[in-house]
């Protein structure tokens, strides 16, 4: 778990940093103990070593505390060297992002937030709001951006890159191999490197105007 504070800390007291790191690490390790469901502020507090009202003085639900856990170590471990081909960035992210789904404590408590958000409004809100893959990605689709004339706006650029290799690891569990993730990334380099065909004109159908 990274130390660095967020950029954006709730207002009132003063965070105590070693506070701070105690709650985000015991939110990881009861993730992986009992699960997202079975968490309580009252048992992250104790695990922490610190009092329930300096946890809600910070956060106002164990979302939020997960979700700060993701981000700040997301910033880390989503940061890759830039590559002298721009599939070689892309796929050196992806090998970044499919490591940080599978085996980092920050990338379950994402998949975590992922799956709560499908049945609740402010878990999906945090999520959408927070965009954490989505601003991973954003430095290296700055670098590739100049080599890729007809890359679409970041939004779906970002979706195209994340999205397959979220996807497979969500459905199946598995992530996808090395050698797909060169596919995946070369695929996307020739889309965005080839001018689109232009679309065809609507045909208009016998009788409508």
């Amino acid at each position: 778990m990274q130390s660095t504070p967020p950029e954006h800390a709730s207002p009132g007291r003063p965070r105590s940093e070693a506070a701070r790191v105690a709650v985000l690490h015991a939110v990881d390790d009861l993730l992986v103990e009992q699960g997202y469901a079975a968490m309580t502020m009252k048992g992250i507090a104790e695990r922490a070593g610190v009092g329930r009202q300096t946890v809600y003085r910070w956060w106002s639900t164990k979302a939020e505390i997960l979700l700060e856990a993701s981000t700040s170590d997301a910033a880390h471990e989503l940061a890759t060297e830039p590559q002298a081909r721009p599939a070689d960035d892309l796929t050196a992210f992806l090998e970044a992002l499919t490591c940080f789904l599978t085996t980092s404590p920050a990338g379950l408590a994402y998949r975590a937030l992922l799956g709560e958000a499908q049945h609740d409004s402010a878990v999906r809100d945090l999520v959408r709001t927070a965009n954490l893959l989505g601003t991973a990605a954003q430095a290296v689709l700055a670098r590739v951006s100049p080599h890729t004339a007809h890359m679409p706006p970041a939004p779906l650029a970002a979706a195209q890159l994340t999205g397959p290799v979220l996807a497979v690891i969500l459905e199946t569990g598995s992530p996808l191999s090395s050698p797909l993730l060169t596919d995946h990334a070369e695929i996307l380099v020739r889309a965005w490197t080839a001018k689109p065909t232009p679309r065809p004109a609507a045909a208009v159908r016998p009788g409508i105007a």
